[in-house]
């Protein structure tokens, strides 16, 4: 006896949208089994890990104020992944676009300016971009791989930002710290309310998933990009060019996650430093699929995603569980994902050895 996958002639429809909702059933089992092998009661450690985030309103804010570079981030690179154009990078874009914008934020010569904000916007916006044409420029013209050239320089931008905050843009008065000074006032997204850090920026990513929706689903460009992706062969015949669907998914993906870069900057944190990203660039590669490339599933991805690194730091503190939870419950619920994906597409048939 033997095994062969075959691809499955109709997909079904309805499973690629259960796949999400089976794979985070999936991961809390897997996470309950976790935490019984731990010694810790699996129960009141999910309740810790997903219900007591959500328990006061200082707690539904930080929901929503992670979740907003999360789903910024995933609308820009589900661009470029509808048409298999796999940018993997957005960690690095997402930190040259704050490198980007805290250099016009800093140095802007009039620092009371109400140009300043808008500026700082545009940008982190266009250094994202910059960062994302080097990868595309290599995958149309000389045919590089782009998964390997977005990851390598996620960690050239890692590096870069890391010798600017150690050298030329070090805060004289910061103690030594590895970090920038302060934002001027007008550089800064004013908070709805003090007591909380939920700013303005939430409305940019709200319109990122508006434009993300009428790009991907209404535009002309958004349908060939699609075809490009579901049928290559099909889209060439049709005189779709590949390398305009690989510009537009790179520098997509690019703006978006310099955008999210600089609202981190110019929103909870007011400053440079080594920690301007948790890991949002990566964590939005696996809402975006959560969310099955479609701009309003990508919200209740990014949710989602959202409430795993509220609940990683809230273990962190009431049970002295590693922070690294949050990342081992990321690579689970992808697994998860992945496998739903791959029986969705294709089915293992149990082959006998005369056959």
């Amino acid at each position: 006896m033997r095994f062969r996958i075959e691809q499955r002639t109709e997909p079904s429809a309805s499973m690629r949208v259960a796949a999400p909702v089976v794979a985070t059933v999936l991961t809390l089992l897997v996470g309950s089994a976790m935490f019984a092998v731990l010694g810790y009661d699996p129960l009141s450690t999910l309740q810790a890990f997903f219900i007591a985030p959500l328990n006061s309103m200082n707690g539904l804010s930080e929901l929503l104020l992670k979740a907003s570079p999360l789903i910024l981030i995933g609308c820009g690179l589900a661009v470029g992944f509808r048409a298999n154009v796999w940018n993997i990078g957005a960690e690095g874009q997402l930190i040259i676009g704050a490198i980007a914008a805290c250099g016009v934020g800093l140095f802007y010569p009039d620092p009371e300016s109400p140009l300043l904000l808008p500026l700082m916007v545009l940008a982190g916006a266009c250094a994202g971009m910059l960062w994302a044409a080097i990868p595309a420029f290599l995958r149309a013209r000389m045919n590089t791989n782009e998964i390997l050239v977005t990851l390598m320089l996620t960690y050239i931008a890692t590096l870069f930002l890391s010798w600017l905050v150690h050298g030329p843009w070090r805060d004289p008065a910061g103690f030594n710290y590895p970090q920038t000074a302060l934002l001027p006032a007008a550089a800064m997204f004013e908070p709805f309310d003090y007591s909380y850090r939920l700013n303005p920026s939430i409305f940019i990513t709200g319109v990122a998933v508006l434009v993300m929706w009428l790009f991907t689903d209404r535009s002309f460009l958004g349908y060939k990009m699609s075809v490009g992706g579901a049928a290559p062969l099909a889209a060439r015949y049709a005189g779709f060019r590949e390398s305009a669907a690989v510009w537009t998914g790179l520098l997509a993906g690019g703006a978006a996650a310099g955008i999210a870069g600089m609202a981190e900057l110019s929103g909870p944190l007011g400053q440079l430093s080594p920690q301007i990203s948790p890991g949002y660039g990566f964590a939005a590669i696996i809402v975006a699929f959560i969310g099955r490339l479609n701009a309003f599933g990508i919200v209740l991805g990014g949710l989602l995603m959202s409430l795993l690194f509220l609940g990683g730091e809230t273990v962190q503190l009431t049970l002295g569980l590693s922070s690294s939870l949050t990342r081992v419950f990321q690579g689970i619920l992808l697994f998860f994902l992945l496998a739903a994906d791959f029986f969705i597409f294709y089915r293992i048939r149990l082959i006998p050895e005369h056959a």
